[in-house]
């Protein structure tokens, strides 16, 4: 049970959500992608430590963290994310490089792992809106362990955890940026982007994934479904021209999405199968869900493993 659930407004539960999901695979099953290059609507990414998207918005890549979105104005700079607490330093000296030396007056978490939120403690300490969803602020309150590796995370200092959250309506800031909630679940249950209308870009964290397999951090919220349902929600906010930057991996085009969600639709059907079958995770890692990309994705084992434990936790009686 999510910390503080009890002060959340009413949520569907996760075996309604799974019971809409499932009728919805059934269909993407019928398009099965084909495993050959990448459409050739992708934008490429440069080698350099930033990619810039124009109006002052840069993709800041600094080697061994995620990326961080930083957009410079007369305010100063709006970051999206902000690294590991061990990067932090190296990450916020390069957005000082490329974006000016503004101050840092905005935030954006898009969930709340440690590389996302590794600068939370030190840009609240200097006045910083921490902007994220309620879910990613209750989390960065509590000590939690993934069973699946024994690794535990501490929560924040107070003066870490975001400091403006929402539920379901997102916002918009007085610059124009809007961001929003990605409620499927496609990463934590605290997943969000942003939206910066005047460069036609998203923001969108782990939600999406622009380099191999996905992380299915079914300990807390993602799942296999939302995956598939997180790609639909962002296609639908984007048009051919939009550009989306995932956490890790190069800047992607609304094509990537539209073939992802076709792939990850066609994973999900084959996992669910699996499921009502009464298999267990090592028998789906061995029915080989996702051969034909494999070639092209990496090595599927632990996405299979945990995106097949992800349909368990949607459907336990607690959930």
């Amino acid at each position: 049970m999510h910390p503080d659930r009890a002060d959340m407004p009413p949520r569907h539960s996760r075996r309604e959500i799974l019971k809409s999901a499932l009728g919805g695979a059934a269909v993407l099953a019928l398009g099965r992608p084909a495993p050959g290059a990448a459409s050739a609507r992708q934008i490429e990414t440069p080698a350099d430590p930033a990619v810039d998207l124009g109006g002052g918005l840069f993709v800041v890549t600094v080697p061994g963290e995620a990326n961080v979105v930083a957009r410079a104005d007369a305010d100063g700079v709006l970051l999206v994310d902000g690294g590991s607490a061990s990067g932090s330093e190296r990450v916020l000296a390069e957005v000082s490089r490329i974006a000016g030396g503004g101050r840092i007056h905005t935030l954006f978490n898009t969930h709340w792992h440690p590389e996302q939120t590794g600068s939370n403690v030190r840009l609240g300490g200097e006045g910083a809106s921490i902007i994220a969803q309620e879910n990613t602020r209750l989390w960065l309150t509590t000590d939690v362990t993934w069973p699946w590796n024994g690794r535990r995370v501490d929560p924040l200092p107070e003066i870490g955890r975001p400091n403006r959250t929402f539920y379901d309506d997102g916002g918009e800031l007085p610059s124009g940026v809007r961001y929003g909630y990605i409620p499927d679940a496609a990463h934590t249950d605290g997943d969000l982007y942003v939206h910066f209308p005047e460069e036609n870009v998203l923001a969108v964290g782990d939600a999406v994934s622009g380099d191999g397999w996905p992380v299915v951090d079914w300990w807390t919220g993602g799942w296999i479904g939302g995956i598939v349902g997180g790609i639909e929600r962002l296609i639908a906010l984007s048009d051919p021209e939009t550009r989306i930057v995932p956490a890790r991996g190069r800047v992607l085009g609304r094509a990537d999405l539209e073939e992802q969600y076709e792939m990850y639709g066609v994973i999900y059907s084959r996992l669910s199968q699996l499921l009502n079958s009464g298999r267990g995770p090592d028998e789906a890692v061995e029915a080989r869900p996702t051969e034909e990309y494999d070639a092209r994705m990496g090595n599927p084992d632990e996405f299979v493993r945990r995106a097949f434990e992800s349909q368990w936790a949607y459907l336990s009686p607690d959930a």
